[in-house]
């Protein structure tokens, strides 16, 4: 008998002992690397060049859970709800051609207001790409503008290390949606799978830029030296998940502190130092004292033109100081003295261990001065108004008080978002949701669906106007068949408002195709099994709001309100901030 060689008793232990391999699909890799990332939920319509991967998912239903919506720009509206409420990344699935496009308006939603998203498109056989094959287009060079990163995969070995890339790159650094396209023989080709790694680094890629001590003691400097400082911000204090660190930040200088409308809720809105609302409908004192004050410190936000209004006369007598993860950002559009790179999680403790304690009651009182004016002379009559009509004001009002400030208020786009943004009440951060930069109508009812999958715990009201409800209002379907609880509210002006406002203000009230009928919301949503009433009547406005609010399941509730109601303060466009009017 043969005496085995050191080799040979070597290569068999090595054998004994590698990573064991197994055969997985394509389109299992693509579920297992779902799994792997911590996903729970994912929206999505199947299709023929996605149906191997709905085919896995099959078999994977007690693993993840698939909300079928009833358009895919529904789906990515969504995911992008539903990442916005739970700090998670959203997931979508769609098929390819019309299934792929229809996620382009998501796409360029989530890429202007940094949501983390992975969307995974089906794509046909690699040997037909460019052929023009049925349901084929080009979703790669259609996406490429409006993502973080895109990418079409045709060889099943690729996915895991490429999914792992894509979930790395829509959290990281400034959030962002990532498309990955993958050709139909990839979902089906068997390959030897050795497991899912996550990716934490990608070479050449850097998503915190390194922090420069010597901006921060800059802007130290500036700060403690300030007479009238003001804090301007954004959306970014919530995606650094630094509202802890944003506070402590205010409070030990005493500065003010105004939102964008991605910012809302970082601050709690009845904490003192939170003066307001900025922008083209934001609040009278942020907006004019913006040109007053000595030093501006704008957190986690990228000036855009409608907070600053024409930036030849914006903020020009200010010290800027612009924190900000994203480099891109600093100095784009508002000059800044000192920019200061990096996570604001980690850069606002350093500019706080520097500051001084200072007492601004003087300054703030400027702001609550500006601010009473504002109440006198168009708040209060938006809020508690005397005349027959209901306005959009005072039913944000009454939800107020009903809610105390707990529920998340998802909005659509037009008159009823800016009236919600600047009276809406919240105690916690993420119960914001609206679009932000790209402003899309139909947002509302599938965000609001996704927002409740991500804070399940939390009531979810949709406050959409009655020209945006009827871009997606298919989604009804997903609510009857998911059971989802989302309180839907439509302020009805039967016009689609803010153009409507604009044309009034600005085209001599040329009023040019605005007059939106609606059908009978209530009767609709009935056909889908959605409770529902309509207020006509001031008196029946507390009752009604209550009872949406308190029934088990989701409910709609229709309020009629004045046709002709305007949205102030305003900033024309074309205008200074500080040329805001209040009437």
């Amino acid at each position: 008998m043969a005496t085995k060689t050191l080799e040979k008793e070597q290569g068999e232990l090595l054998e004994k002992i590698a990573v064991p391999t197994k055969k997985l699909t394509g389109s299992q890799a693509v579920l297992e690397a779902c799994i792997a990332e911590g996903v729970d939920t994912i929206f999505g319509y199947p299709g023929g060049a996605i149906m191997p991967i709905y085919d896995a998912l099959y078999d994977y239903h007690d693993k993840l859970k698939h909300i079928l919506v009833r358009h895919e720009q529904g789906g990515i509206h969504a995911g992008q709800g539903y990442a916005r409420t739970s700090g998670k990344v959203g997931v979508v699935f769609a098929t390819s051609g019309p299934g792929a496009t229809n996620l382009v308006t998501g796409l360029a939603d989530a890429m202007i207001d940094s949501t983390p998203l992975v969307c995974i498109t089906g794509q046909v056989f690699a040997h037909l790409l460019g052929t023009d094959a049925f349901q084929e287009t080009d979703i790669i060079n259609i996406t490429m503008p409006v993502t973080k990163w895109n990418y079409q995969i045709t060889d099943a070995t690729e996915i895991p290390g490429i999914l792992a890339k894509a979930f790395y790159l829509a959290k990281s650094g400034r959030p962002g949606p990532v498309l990955i396209d993958i050709a139909k023989n990839a979902q089906i080709q068997s390959f030897d799978y050795e497991g899912y790694t996550l990716c934490n680094h990608i070479r050449s890629y850097r998503p915190k830029p390194v922090i420069r001590k010597k901006y921060i003691d800059e802007a130290v400097a500036l700060i403690n030296n300030a007479k009238k400082p003001l804090v301007i911000f954004g959306q970014g204090v919530i995606l650094g998940k630094a509202e802890k660190e944003f506070k402590k930040f205010i409070e030990k200088s005493g500065m003010p502190a105004a939102w964008t409308i991605l910012g809302l809720s970082a601050l709690p809105t009845d904490h003192p130092q939170n003066v307001g609302m900025l922008g083209m409908h934001g609040n009278y004192g942020p907006n004019v004292l913006t040109n007053e004050c000595d030093v501006l410190i704008a957190v986690g936000m990228r000036f855009d033109d409608r907070v600053t209004g024409r930036l030849d006369k914006y903020a020009k007598q200010a010290k800027v100081i612009h924190l900000d993860i994203d480099p891109s950002e600093i100095d784009k559009n508002v000059k800044a003295t000192v920019g200061v790179w990096g996570d604001c999680k980690e850069t606002l403790p350093l500019l706080t261990l520097g500051l001084q304690e200072k007492d601004r009651t003087d300054w703030l009182k400027v702001f609550a001065d500006y601010n009473q004016k504002e109440y006198d002379q168009c708040i209060k009559e938006e809020l508690y108004p005397t005349g027959k009509e209901m306005t959009m004001g005072e039913v944000i009002r009454i939800v107020n008080e009903t809610t105390q400030g707990n529920a998340v208020m998802v909005t659509d786009v037009g008159q009823h978002q800016m009236v919600t943004c600047r009276y809406a009440k919240f105690n916690e951060s993420r119960s914001n949701v609206t679009s932000g930069g790209l402003g899309t109508m139909g947002f509302g009812l599938p965000a609001a669906i996704g927002a409740k999958f991500g804070a399940p715990e939390r009531t979810v009201i949709g406050i959409i106007g009655d020209g945006g409800i009827q871009m997606t209002i298919q989604e009804f379907g997903t609510i009857m068949q998911t059971g989802v609880d989302v309180k839907i509210m439509i302020l009805n002006n039967q016009f689609l408002g803010m153009v409507r406002q604009w044309q009034e203000l600005f085209n001599e009230k040329r009023y040019s195709f605005v007059d939106i009928e609606s059908p009978d919301y209530v009767m609709v949503a009935k056909a889908y099994g959605i409770a529902g009433a309509k207020v006509e009547d001031r008196k029946y406005l507390v009752q009604a709001i209550q009872t949406m609010l308190s029934h088990k399941g989701s409910y709609l509730l229709e309020v009629m309100v004045g046709k002709e109601n305007n949205v102030f303060p305003m900033v024309p466009q074309g205008c200074s901030v500080n040329e805001i009017r209040l009437k």
